[in-house]
């Protein structure tokens, strides 16, 4: 339920940012009144800006909320170097924030009745799945040994040609050969439909 906004405050009320802020040091001191002046002279403001920075407007109530309390919570270390509205609006800003870095790592909740349908659809298409990877393994068991190990390094395992022939305890143009022939290998098991069957 979304509340409505605190009324404004009265024409007397209205005030520059330096009433704010000396309003924001009375209540730091404990004064009730400077709480509730601050509160309603910056609660439309507050709102605004926080609707600005939000993208959903049923979370604007709440943030703006969060923010006051934040700052309530925090005005003791508030000091008057800057006005009190510039203060509670980076407040209001923070709020937002870590608004949306809870929300990133949050479940969302969906109202689809078949959740596990959606999942996969969402999944990525074309990827190579399960039996690919048994597929491939299967392939490069075909592979011999040297050509085996160099591919797997420089291919599968990204180390530069360098690193994988100080591995392999080979010269680089060694473990180059050795890749390129792996790949023509595996080219011709592919083309010449002699993927073995997945073990």
């Amino acid at each position: 339920m979304i509340t409505p906004a605190l009324p404004a405050p009265p024409d007397s009320m209205e005030s520059s940012d330096e009433s704010l802020t000396n309003w924001a040091l009375a209540a730091r001191h404990g004064d009730p009144a400077a709480v509730d002046h601050l509160v309603r002279a910056l609660h439309r403001d507050v709102l605004r800006y926080v609707a600005h920075l939000c993208a959903d407007p049923q979370a604007v109530d709440d943030l703006a909320q969060d923010t006051f309390l934040r700052a309530l919570g925090s005005l003791h270390r508030f000091e008057g170097r800057s006005s009190a509205r510039t203060w509670l609006l980076s407040i209001a800003r923070r709020a937002v924030i870590d608004s949306y870095r809870h929300a990133a790592v949050r479940p969302r909740l969906s109202d689809v009745q078949d959740w596990q349908l959606a999942v996969e659809l969402a999944q990525p298409q074309g990827l190579p799945g399960f039996d690919d990877g048994v597929a491939l393994l299967d392939l490069l068991a075909l592979l011999p040994d040297e050509r085996r190990e160099a591919f797997l390094l420089t291919q599968l395992l990204g180390l530069p040609y360098a690193e994988a022939a100080v591995f392999a305890d080979c010269p680089v143009g060694t473990v180059r050969s050795r890749v390129a022939r792996a790949r023509a290998t595996l080219l011709d098991l592919l083309t010449d439909g002699g993927v073995p069957a997945a073990r």
